[in-house]
């Protein structure tokens, strides 16, 4: 795992589309981690990638607040899909969390995501409640959260 650099901003953008690509046919439309603006985000230090050998593999979002730490995104190149990299990036958010000594990390992503929420569930975290998404009318949140160090 290393933190992105500004020159990793195409990449970075490359690989979100591709990584939620199926779910833009779901939603009607792209989900809000394709429509980021990655720049800023790689300048306050949040956006990690996980490399395998030479190439961009996946990718976490994460930031860092006082109590917490929230992930934003979590993205798997789809040619990487099935390797169990997504529990390595949850993994990479749990170490962090402890390094920066908090207790819970968070996370949202959109009801209709079902598949995740239960990978999430099964990971650990608890749902919390659901909310209209503020950005895009019709579209449901479910914030979800898990203790720092809770075994899955």
């Amino acid at each position: 795992m290393r933190l992105a650099r500004p020159d990793d901003l195409v990449a970075v953008v490359a690989l979100t589309a591709d990584a939620y690509a199926p779910y833009t046919p779901i939603f009607g439309g792209p989900p809000i981690p394709v429509t980021e603006d990655y720049a800023p985000r790689i300048e306050r230090s949040e956006v990690w990638l996980l490399e395998e050998g030479s190439e961009l593999a996946g990718l976490i979002v994460l930031e860092r607040h006082p109590d917490h730490a929230m992930i934003f995104s979590v993205a798997v190149a789809s040619a990487f899909q099935g390797r169990k990299l997504g529990i390595k990036l949850l993994d990479f958010a749990d170490e962090q969390a402890r390094s920066w000594g908090v207790q819970e990390v968070r996370l949202y992503t959109n009801s209709r995501m079902e598949r995740n929420i239960a990978l999430y569930a099964a990971y650990g975290y608890r749902e919390t409640g659901r909310r209209a998404n503020p950005y895009r009318p019709g579209w449901t949140l479910v914030d979800m959260v898990k203790p720092v160090g809770k075994a899955a």
